[in-house]
């Protein structure tokens, strides 16, 4: 009797948690609530659902911050989400269709927030802006959104951006007019700017980084306006403090590339997504990622799992910005990069139209440890993604076994899981590629995923948007 009692309990429990999880996931997707979790950590940390954010994402590092104004009109990190996916390569977009998503400062307005996304919730990142516009720039549409699909969008799991969504909607409502959201295409450290101080983006990324500059050291969103081309930050007056932080950086800059720091240029298949993932893809497809998903985005699927290979290419550039090699990188983190380009032919010179010298084999790279890999969910984690130092593992055997599995899990076997071995897969690794920096972004079209008749609702901007159609916009 007991028993039947305790079973007819956890049937009700279950009842009840099932019909409390779908009641954020239809028509009333607009009240989706803060998790108690963050409540909790914003008392914490002395901040309320109604003080202003702020969002900062970073490409190569696929991730994506949320920073919350605390009583002494400071901002300070709230939660950092680690980036589902991202498309094309490091740089701004520059034309409808190349695929690249945004980079530059944007303004979320509430007439941008789009609760009947097909990607489960969304919000419009505001682009093109004064700065895009000024250079010419096309393309509409561009999103923060849930499905871990992208293309030109920066990508959530459905339950981050419902999060995420959360804590605009509640700011938001308690009167911030826009939410800033600085989009970098990594973080503005001196290593990432020694090793791309040769980049053809280098001048606009140093013009991001006047912008990030002030908001580290003065913890409050800059101004942000337009003048010849450039952003202007606080109209040009951005305070001693950070000239002074600007010139720390350019020294430590000067003294990497005095020490060897190689200058190189990452591309990409079609752009990345946090390691976490890559480790959910590898265990169980790209299904894997998009189990928990809502009705509203459940059948969309990652996008383009074959892009998510063992990481970028590195192309490594001599002094005049000359391909020398090309290697592949088991990662974008900095140590990767370094010891993907350690691992390449010394004194190798090639002219940039011809094949690229392919990089020695080197060991398997060593486990990453479940605790680091789940800090990267945790409230307040660290922001350098998990270090592996390792180049492309060595190709097996010729008697190895084939390996029937899907092309980008055999891509990515070498990825060691939580709490899993930390041998490879014995799978054929294909020579690296030849590759040569292309003059201009390729113009790339691909078929929006499948959508839901029920959730082909649009929401109407504001005054300040309505040069974005609105029938377009459910991402």
């Amino acid at each position: 009797m007991a028993a039947r009692h305790f079973a007819l309990v956890a049937l009700v429990a279950l009842t009840l948690g099932a019909c409390e999880e779908e009641r954020y996931r239809g028509s009333a997707r607009h009240n989706i609530p803060i998790p108690s979790a963050t409540y909790a950590l914003m008392s914490e940390k002395g901040m309320s659902k109604d003080q202003p954010i702020l969002i900062r994402s970073y490409k190569k590092e696929s991730e994506l911050e949320v920073w919350k104004r605390k009583g002494d009109g400071r901002y300070a990190l709230l939660k950092t989400f680690p980036m589902c996916r991202w498309s094309g390569q490091l740089g701004p977009k520059v034309r409808e269709g190349d695929r690249m998503a945004p980079e530059g400062f944007y303004a979320i307005s509430p007439g941008q927030m789009n609760p009947n996304s097909s990607y489960y919730v969304s919000f419009n990142m505001g682009y093109p802006n004064a700065y895009d516009r000024s250079h010419g720039r096309t393309g509409a549409h561009l999103m923060v959104h849930g499905a871990c699909s992208s293309a030109g969008c920066y990508s959530m799991t459905d339950d981050q951006i419902g999060e995420i969504y959360a804590l605009v909607r509640e700011a938001q409502g308690a009167g911030q007019k826009a939410v800033q959201m600085q989009a970098f295409p990594f973080r503005m450290t001196p290593e990432n700017l020694a090793k791309h101080r040769l980049d053809p983006n280098i001048a606009f990324w140093k013009n991001l980084k006047e912008g990030s500059d002030y908001f580290e050291v003065a913890k409050d969103e800059p101004s942000v306006g337009v003048s010849g081309g450039r952003y202007v930050f606080n109209g040009g007056n951005l305070g001693e403090a950070v000239a002074q932080k600007r010139q720390q950086d350019e020294v430590q800059v000067a003294a990497l590339v005095a020490k060897g720091t190689p200058a190189v240029k990452l591309i990409y298949d079609d752009g990345d997504q946090h390691s976490s993932f890559k480790q959910t893809l590898v265990a169980g497809g790209s299904d894997s990622l998009n189990r928990s998903a809502s009705w509203a985005s459940r059948d969309v699927g990652i996008s383009r799992p074959d892009a998510l290979t063992i990481g970028p290419r590195v192309v490594v550039l001599d002094d005049k910005g000359r391909t020398k090699a090309t290697v592949r990188a088991v990662s974008a983190d900095n140590e990767a990069v370094l010891a993907a380009v350690a691992s390449a032919p010394a004194e190798v010179a090639t002219p940039v139209a011809a094949p690229a010298v392919a990089a020695k084999p080197a060991a398997a790279p060593a486990a990453v440890s479940a605790t680091t890999q789940m800090a990267k969910v945790l409230p307040g984690a660290a922001q350098q993604a998990p270090v592996v130092t390792s180049a492309v593992p060595a190709a097996p055997a010729a008697s190895a076994v084939a390996d029937n599995r899907p092309f980008y899990q055999r891509a990515l076997s070498f990825v060691p899981l939580i709490g899993g071995s930390a041998q490879p897969v014995e799978a054929p690794v294909a020579a690296p590629v030849a590759s040569v920096v292309p003059a201009k972004p390729t113009n790339m079209r691909t078929p929006l995923p499948p959508r839901r008749a029920d959730t082909l609702r649009t929401t109407q901007l504001d005054q300040s948007n309505a040069a974005y159609s609105s029938q377009s916009a459910t991402r």
